[in-house]
C-alpha cells in the first residue's frame, strides 16, 4: 500500500481527483468504480470543476457504484442513486447509460447481486475502484466478519454504521437495515485501489489497518494483499499513526 499524506480534506480530495483524471486521460472509457458519502464529495467537486474549467470529458468513462441501501426509492434524498446524480452525474457529460448502481428495489434481490456482477465483468473489471473506510474497517458495506471470497450481496448493517449514517436522515430508525454492495472479492479485483480517509474519527481505524495482520475483523486490512493500492490520508486521519511510535507504514 502507498501513502500519500494530505495537509487536509481540501488537498486530500485534490489528490484524489488528480489520480481519477490521470486514469481518464489514460484511458477515455474507462471503469470507474465509485463510493458516496462525505469523505468523497469534494472530490467529485474537484473532477466537476476540472470538466467545466478544462474540458475532460466523461463521454466513455462507465461506472459501477459500490453499494445502494435495500428499500430505498432510486429518487429517495438518501438514496445512492440520488446522491450521485446531485453531486457528480448531473453535473459532467457522462452518459446516464454508462453509469450502474445496485437496485436496493428489485424485487429478487439475489438475482440483482448476480446480474450487478455479471455486469461488472462484461465492462472487463474496474479500471480504479475509489473507497472510503468505515470506522469499523468496513470497505462498501462489507462489515467485519464479511468473507473475503464475498461477491456483490445484501448484507445487514452494523448498527454502528447505521448510527453513523443516521446523520442523513431524520432519525436511526429511518435507516435502511440492509444495503446491497459489492462484495470484497470484487473490490480486490479492481485493477486499482484508491482509498481516502479524513479526519479525527477515522484515526483508530488508519493506524489499525496498517498495524493490524490480515482479518476478517477489519475487513479493509485485505487491501493489503492487493498489488496497486493508494492510500490518501489528511493529517488529522494521521494523528494516531503519528503520535504512536514504532508504527509501519509506507510514505
Amino acid at each position: 500500500m502507498k501513502l500519500l499524506e494530505a495537509k487536509d480534506h481540501i488537498e486530500m480530495s485534490r489528490l484524489a481527483a488528480d489520480i481519477i483524471l490521470e486514469q481518464i486521460r489514460a484511458k477515455s472509457n474507462a471503469v470507474l468504480g465509485l463510493a458516496t458519502e462525505g469523505t468523497v464529495l469534494k472530490t467529485y467537486q474537484e473532477l466537476i470543476l476540472n470538466h467545466k474549467v478544462h474540458g475532460t470529458s466523461f463521454a466513455q468513462v462507465r461506472t459501477f457504484n459500490l453499494d445502494e441501501y435495500v428499500g430505498l426509492s432510486k429518487n429517495h434524498e438518501n438514496s445512492y442513486h440520488a446522491y450521485m446524480k446531485k453531486h457528480l452525474f448531473d453535473e459532467i457529460n457522462i452518459q446516464s447509460s454508462n453509469t450502474n448502481l445496485p437496485n436496493g428495489e428489485a424485487k429478487d434481490l439475489e438475482k440483482e447481486c448476480i446480474s450487478y456482477e455479471s455486469m461488472i465483468h462484461k465492462m472487463g473489471g474496474i479500471d480504479l475502484q475509489l473507497l472510503g473506510i468505515g470506522q469499523n474497517g468496513h470497505i462498501g458495506f462489507n462489515e467485519p466478519g464479511t468473507s473475503f471470497n464475498s461477491k456483490t450481496q445484501i448484507i445487514e448493517l452494523e448498527k454502528s454504521t447505521r448510527i453513523a449514517n443516521s446523520r442523513y436522515f431524520n432519525s436511526l430508525d429511518e435507516v435502511p437495515t440492509h444495503a446491497v454492495t459489492m462484495g470484497i472479492s470484487t473490490i480486490m479485483q479492481s485493477k486499482k485501489v484508491l482509498l481516502l480517509a479524513s479526519g479525527l474519527q477515522k484515526a483508530s481505524i488508519l493506524y489499525e489497518l496498517f498495524n493490524s495482520e490480515v482479518t476478517d475483523v477489519i475487513p479493509a486490512t485485505i487491501l493489503k494483499e492487493h498489488p496497486n493500492v493508494i492510500i490518501i490520508a489528511d493529517q488529522e486521519a494521521l494523528s494516531k499513526l503519528h503520535q504512536v511510535k514504532g508504527n509501519v507504514y509506507a510514505k
